[in-house]
This record gives structure tokens, sequence and C-alpha cells, in this order.
């Protein structure tokens, strides 16, 4: 049983000293609230308001809109709330539990996917940073740089820092954002002003809900990293609880807002439209609230580049086993930090299309991962695992499992016909008028094919520590 000051710890412990390794009894800590802030702080970045603009761009009415973003995150936030629970359970990060479903070395394949996901995002965050600080300072791209040197710094102390800076920027985005929804409502559809579109389209629904569902899917892969140094017995229901909320009131706000400015702004870009409207309130609040968005952005770009870390590490240590030190975060940090700053600098400045099919193939690549580890999870081997066959890339879970590389697979394979790309699109889409709902396929193929392939799979052993013995079952 962990004592009660390890459970109530809210403070930076110091440079953390785990990574790809289980997290024991003895250093857990935290509490399950913490959780809720943290996840929307999370979704508090300028990815999400992105999302809110895409029915509007389609023509799709300010109501239509609203309805297809919420109902849209609200679905993809309940299958990555889910994931919360794996971490005080297992003591794991999130990527490397994948090996029970996949093998040591079959799992490198969905871990791959994470690493260009995270570094794809921190692309991304460093970019809006940028352009958040240049209404304020010149000197874009070198702003780029100097943020990346701060997620990094965030990055390396680890997941203390991580927890406590996104918490406190909560406050402050909740008293920036709130007050800026209340100038963009009160300006635009309390005034009475008419929006750009007010038109109804099933395909253009459809492709808002799916776009904001699958947004908030992509969140899977960073939960239990969040949670996994939580006392082993914290309450399922209250873990995913506060991770949904927070995830769903983040993102779901963002993602709402961008809906009323992707509405009324005529041919709005994130920041300009912010600063745009912020000037409504008053000459000089556009710049607090661009700068406003700084926060979450440089934050999250810490929880992207610790997440890559732990991945990165995660495909080292399948092909030869590592040593889990501090020097080893450091090292895969700071290659994941150049990446990342790297390709920001050679960016586009029209990236908007670019991030679309990003966050398309995104979700192509990670929506049967998420499918299989949860049904294994709650499902087939109902949260018993050796932790010491898992984080052993020799261990009983072995190198190569076809039960889930065919799962994932058979649900890549059938999302294919419903894709939606610039450079392809699938026939049932085109069918259908351009509506993409591949990720309810591979939902659906991949869970219903795991499952299938798991029925003989009979797993009774409870969870292990990670210097516990084998245990066979």
């Amino acid at each position: 049983m962990t004592a009660p000051a390890q459970r109530s710890g809210a403070q930076i412990q110091g440079v953390e000293q785990r990574s790809i390794d289980y997290i024991p009894p003895e250093e857990r800590h935290g509490v399950v609230w913490h959780q809720g802030p943290f996840w929307m702080t999370g979704g508090m970045v300028l990815s999400s308001l992105l999302v809110g603009f895409i029915g509007p761009g389609l023509g799709l009415g300010v109501g239509w809109s609203l309805l297809g973003v919420t109902a849209g995150m609200a679905f993809g936030t309940l299958f990555m709330a889910l994931h919360a629970n794996q971490g005080p359970r297992l003591g794991l990060p999130q990527m490397i539990q994948s090996r029970a479903q996949f093998g040591s070395r079959g799992a490198m394949f969905p871990i791959a996917v994470a690493v260009f996901i995270y570094i794809g995002y921190n692309v991304f965050q460093l970019i809006f940073a940028g352009e958040a600080m240049h209404v304020a300072l010149p000197g874009q791209k070198v702003w780029y740089v100097v943020f990346a040197v701060v997620a990094f710094v965030l990055a390396t102390v680890g997941h203390d820092l991580l927890h406590t800076f996104q918490r406190w920027s909560s406050y402050l985005m909740l008293v920036i954002f709130g007050l800026l929804t209340i100038v963009t409502i009160v300006h635009f559809p309390g005034s009475g002003v008419s929006p750009q579109v007010s038109g109804w389209s099933f395909k253009a629904f459809l492709v808002q809900f799916a776009a904001a569902g699958g947004y908030q899917i992509s969140y899977a892969i960073y939960v239990s990293d969040y949670s996994r140094y939580l006392p082993e017995d914290a309450p399922a229901g209250r873990l995913i609880g506060w991770t949904f909320g927070g995830a769903m009131v983040g993102a779901g706000w963002m993602g709402c807002l961008g809906v009323l400015l992707g509405s009324y702004v005529p041919n709005p870009d994130a920041i300009g439209a912010i600063h745009q409207v912020g000037n409504y309130l008053f000459p000089g609040f556009g710049v607090i609230a661009a700068l406003g968005t700084l926060p979450a952005l440089i934050g999250t770009s810490g929880v992207n580049a610790y997440g890559a870390m732990l991945t990165g590490a995660t495909i080292v240590d399948g092909v030869r086993q590592i040593k889990p030190t501090v020097r080893t975060r450091v090292t895969g940090l700071l290659v994941v930090s150049i990446i990342g700053a790297a390709i920001a600098l050679f960016m586009p400045e029209d990236y908007l299309d670019s991030f679309n099919t990003f966050l398309a193939i995104m979700v192509y690549l990670l929506v049967p991962w998420t499918a299989v580890n949860l049904i294994d999870f709650y499902v087939v081997r109902r949260q018993h695992y050796s932790i010491a066959d898992i984080v052993d890339p020799n261990g009983r879970y072995g190198r190569w499992s076809m039960r889930g590389l065919t799962a994932y697979f058979a649900g890549f394979v059938a999302m294919i016909p419903f894709f939606s790309l610039s450079f392809y699109v699938g026939p049932i889409t085109k069918a259908l008028g351009g509506a993409d709902f591949s990720f309810v396929v591979g939902l659906l193929v991949s869970a219903g094919a795991y499952w299938l392939l798991s029925r003989t799979l009979h797993e009774r052993a409870g969870t292990e520590s990670a210097t516990s013995p084998v245990v066979t079952g």
C-alpha cells in the first residue's frame, strides 16, 4: 500500500529517473483529478481550433458544425480516456504495453507510427507558437528554436514538471479563452451578424464528425504516460472521468470556437482570427489572446517530445535491450527535439493542407492500434499481464504476435476503400460524395478480428511487478 504522503504528492520530485521501465509502488504519487487540467491544456491548442474550421470550410452551417465537432470529439475522447486506466494498473508508458498484443518486434510498427505522430504534432505546435509570438515580436522562425529548447527542458525534468506546467497553464487558458469566447459570441451571433456559410451537407457533417473523432483518438498514444505514476488502486471510474472531462472540455471548447471563427471571420487563420476578435474587447487584447496560446503550445510540445522519447526508446529496446537511465532519456529527447525543430524550419508557409493530410494519415494508422490495445486490456486479458515479460523484449509475449498484427492490418485494409486524401479517395468514399468514416470501420474490424483470434487465449495471472518471476497462464 502506498503511503498517504506519496498519494498526495503534487510537487516536482526533481529530474525524473524513469523512462520505459516499470514504476514501482513506492514511487507512485499524484492525485487523480490532476488528469483533468493536464488534458484540458493539452486540448486547448491551435490544432484543435483548426479542426473546427473544417465544417464551415465545407459550407456546413454553424449549428451543424458545432454538433459535428462536439459529437465527434466526445466519441473520440471516450476511446482516448479508456487508456488512462492502463497507467496505474501496469505502471508502464503507453506504447510499450503494445508488446503484449504485437510482440516486442511486432510492436515496432505501431510504435513507429506513434513517433511519427509525436514529431508531426510538434512540428505544427512549434509553427503555431512561432506565429503567435510573431504577433508581438519579429523573427517567427527563430522562435521555433527557442520554444523547442524550452520544451526540451520541460521534458528533461520530466513527468512531474509537465503535469505542473500543464495544470497551472490551464488556469490562464480558462481566463483568456473565456473572455475570447464571450467576445466572439457577443460580437457575431449575439449582434445578429450573418455567418459566412449556413448550409447543410451530410458529407460535410460526416467529415467534420470524423475529423474531430479521429483527432481525439490520436491522443490515445499519450494517456498512460501521464497516469502511470498514480497509485495502483487509483479508482478507474474517476480516472477515466477526469481524463475524459479534461480532454473534452479543452479540445471541444477550442473546436467549437474554431467553428464560430471559421463561420464568421472571412478566410480565417488560427492566430489571425484570434488576434482580430481579441481586439474587439479592447485594442491590444488581440495580442494578449495570441500570446495566451503559448503556454499550451509550449507545454504540449514538451509532452510530445517526452512521448517521442519513450516510444523511440521502446523501438531501440526491442532490437537491443537498453538500460533506461537519465542519460538515455536526455539523448532521446535531444534527437526528437532537433528533428522537430528542423522540420518546422523547412515547412512551407502554406502548411494547412499539410496539417489536414497529416491528421488523416495519423488516424488511418492509429485507429487499428487503439482498437486492438483496448480489446486486449478490457476484454481478452481483463487487465492481467506479466509486467516482467512486457519490459523484457525476449519475454513470454514473444517477438511477433500474429493475433495483434493480423487484427491491425485487417482493420487498416478494411479502411482503405473509405480513405479520403488529397492524392487518393477510396471508392466507397467517392460513392458517398466524399464522406470519410473509415475510423469507425477500422475500430470495428480490428477489435472484432482481435477478439475472434484471441478466444483461445486464457491468461489468468495477476499483474506482476517488473522484478517478479515469469508467470505462465
